[in-house]
């Protein structure tokens, strides 16, 4: 299949260098926005539970969620109107300035309205952040570009997690809540030394939301990795709860395994499909994933459980890696905000819907039944890759022919750009 190399390096080109000034700039806000997330995030439920009570733990995460994934959608108007480096500014912000009401305010409806604008902010960098990174990066190269970003952002991640919970458990809340403001809105100056000129401004973003939204072309790479993301929503929720009878280190163990690997597979798989082609990554990473997942059924085996969480880690960077880049390369350029929009919510709506379907199975079928099954649901997305490499050779020829008989056709929303605005600066 001579078309899945189309994303691959030309032979006897020169690569190019994928670390930049520019870049180098951007991996600050990446650190601060994971940090700013993942600090408290094992913080939150603990300290609603200590305003509430043990059923309103959950409530910080939820609304979190539910504002990130609404934001999500959202963010491209933001970005069509105040640009890339403006909308990362307000999601900085955000994400990290609210958190400090919670050192003087304890009450349950503030913990949740904090929560909802801390949602919305890292919406808007994740979606706005990813837009810019995959600009900075070389297209013949973007895999093991977004690879290496997703080290920069994994690392601090796993660190950030465990740091909160152990901070709080020494000298209470507000370090944590202190910690993260400050680390977060230390990365504001970094926005102002991204590129300036932002190509994306057209003033169609919700045009173009509602042309990928139709596009199976790129709704099928996130389809796949819904899958997967289900299948994390299942593992992080309740793998604590189904290996109860084992020692503590058990789900621990497993629960840094996971996202370690995946972190360390993202980057190889990248390096891979710049050289292979990416849509060849699918396949293997959603079996890999799935039979990691049905590993983790054998949940009194402690090694059963530790591996089948870094062998679904794996799949698991495997796919989020290769889904990405096959949606950021079957776009025009000005469209990245979008397409950032779609792949962060398939992620987040992924993981809520496997929480949920999880949590109306468990109690008739137990655990590790329920485990299995959701290894099970996520084979039928074979039906969904294979169906994607039969019809991508046709729509990306004809994509290329309609581009090449006039510039002005925008390869996302299939119509022609309507006097698109010139690019305009941020101040």
């Amino acid at each position: 299949m001579a078309w899945a190399r189309t994303t691959n390096r030309f032979e006897g080109e020169a690569p190019e260098p994928i670390v930049s000034r520019a870049l180098l700039t951007r991996f600050v806000s990446i650190v601060g926005t994971s940090i700013g997330f993942y600090l408290p995030l094992a913080v939150m439920p603990l300290f609603a539970k200590r305003a509430g009570s043990a059923g309103t733990a959950a409530l910080p995460t939820a609304a979190l969620l539910v504002a990130s994934v609404v934001c999500e959608t959202l963010t491209p108007r933001l970005i069509d109107r105040v640009g890339y480096r403006s909308a990362l500014g307000i999601g900085l912000t955000l994400l990290g300035a609210p958190i400090i009401v919670l050192t003087s305010a304890h009450r349950m409806w503030v913990i949740l309205i904090v929560s909802l604008v801390r949602g919305g902010g890292f919406a808007i960098c994740v979606v706005a952040g990813g837009a810019v990174t995959v600009t900075l990066i070389p297209r013949n190269r973007r895999g093991e570009g977004l690879g290496l970003v997703g080290l920069v952002g994994g690392i601090p991640a796993l660190l950030a997690l465990p740091a909160g919970l152990w901070v709080a458990t020494r000298w209470g809340y507000a370090p944590v809540f202190d910690a993260t403001a400050m680390l977060t809105l230390l990365a504001l100056p970094s926005v102002f030394g991204l590129p300036r000129e932002d190509p994306s401004i057209n003033g169609l973003g919700s045009l173009r939301l509602r042309a990928v939204v139709r596009d199976s072309a790129l709704t099928r790479p996130a389809i796949v990795f819904a899958t997967s993301t289900a299948a994390v929503g299942v593992m992080v929720t309740y793998l604590p709860l189904a290996t109860a009878s084992q020692p503590a280190w058990v789900p621990t163990t497993a629960l840094l395994a996971q996202p370690a690997c995946a972190t360390v597979a993202r980057f190889a798989a990248g390096r891979r499909g710049d050289r292979d082609g990416h849509d060849r990554l699918l396949t293997p990473g959603l079996l890999t994933s799935a039979a990691g997942m049905t590993c983790l059924a054998a949940t009194r085996t402690p090694a059963a459980v530790i591996g089948g969480a870094v062998v679904f880690g794996a799949g698991f960077g495997v796919l989020q890696n290769a889904t990405l880049v096959l949606m950021y390369h079957r776009i025009s350029p000005g469209v990245e905000g979008v397409v950032s929009a779609i792949w962060n919510a398939a992620y987040d709506l992924g993981m809520a819907a496997g929480a949920l379907t999880a949590g109306l199975l468990i109690i008739p079928l137990g655990y590790a039944t329920t485990f299995v099954l959701i290894a099970a649901v996520m084979l039928p997305a074979l039906a969904t890759i294979r169906g994607d490499q039969r019809t991508r050779p046709f729509a990306t020829l004809r994509r290329e022919k309609a581009a090449q008989r006039d510039p002005e056709y925008d390869s996302a929303t299939r119509r022609l750009r309507s006097r698109p605005r010139p690019a305009r600066s941020e101040g």
